[in-house]
């Protein structure tokens, strides 16, 4: 591609750095000098994490329910943030955003980059909305056996930071019914990775534990 102007239609800060940006690129594809679409809204990287909680011999799913403004409607995530660390440390991201959303602590060495499993080729991400968002999503996992006192004390239990308009209620589910029950795309594609990575033997046998 080759690009020939960039117009700025919008910005907003998330404090000092850049939090959103809408802009209208000038592109051309450079072997037959065609226009390509180039609106784009930009808002980074992100993570989001696929929590397994075995308990009982049942695998449950923790999972944060929140209004979301564009939909108009409470829709069942995963827990996921924007990745703000300058450094770019994802897998301490996803920690930290598990511990404001959830309420728990992940063994930051125990977590499995699910996304790292794909080609090379595709930048090992996952691209919610490519024609349209810049989005790139990093998906982990991460499995702990719990008592099941801890699954009755996380379910409907209320968190997020509330200076940043996050009102969420954490709700635990039988991994079974996660796809049928969550229009979420990073759960799904979460559930497809983990699903293929399994199936072709690529997760590690062993599971850490969790501080609640």
């Amino acid at each position: 591609m080759c690009l020939r102007q960039v117009q700025i239609q919008g910005v907003d800060m998330f404090g000092r750095r850049v939090g959103f940006l809408k802009f209208k690129a000038d592109m051309l594809e450079k072997e037959t000098g065609t226009k390509l679409p180039g609106i784009v809204f930009a808002r980074g990287p992100a993570v989001a994490v696929l929590i397994f909680l075995e308990s009982g011999g049942e695998t449950y799913v923790v999972l944060t329910e929140q209004a979301r403004v564009p939909v108009g409607k409470s829709i069942l995530e995963l827990p996921a943030g924007m990745l703000d660390d300058e450094r770019g440390d994802i897998v301490g991201t996803a920690v930290r955003e598990v511990e404001e959303e959830i309420g728990i602590t992940l063994n930051a060495d125990a977590m499995v980059n699910l996304t790292a499993l794909l080609d090379p080729a595709t930048g090992q991400k996952v691209f919610p909305s490519p024609g349209g968002c810049d989005e790139e999503l990093s998906l982990f996992l991460y499995r702990s056996p719990v008592k099941e006192e801890v699954i009755r004390a996380l379910h409907g239990k209320e968190m997020g930071l509330r200076d940043h308009g996050e009102l969420i209620k954490v709700r635990v589910i039988p991994y079974d019914k996660l796809w049928h029950v969550t229009a979420d795309m990073k759960a799904l594609s979460a559930i497809a990775l983990y699903e293929m990575a399994k199936r072709d033997g690529l997760l590690p046998e062993r599971n850490s534990h969790l501080s609640t």
